[in-house]
């Protein structure tokens, strides 16, 4: 099980969490996903998801996402 950390820009709010926590945890492979505001992070754990497929999530909730 692999665990990787993505930058993600323009969350502002506990609704804005939500959101990117429901779209990455939609990925196949994903088996965690924990998103920090303040740091503007989410952490994503599991086996068989791609850099791109959670960049894609991210970016279906509102928001941009890289690999830190």
């Amino acid at each position: 099980m692999g665990t990787t950390v993505y930058s993600v820009d323009g969350m502002t709010c506990g609704h804005c969490v939500s959101a990117v926590t429901q779209e990455v945890g939609k990925v196949p492979g994903v088996t965690g996903v924990e998103v920090d505001l303040t740091a503007g992070t989410a952490t994503v754990t599991g086996e068989g998801f791609t850099d791109d497929a959670v960049i894609a999530a991210v970016d279906e909730a509102g928001f941009t996402a890289t690999v830190s």
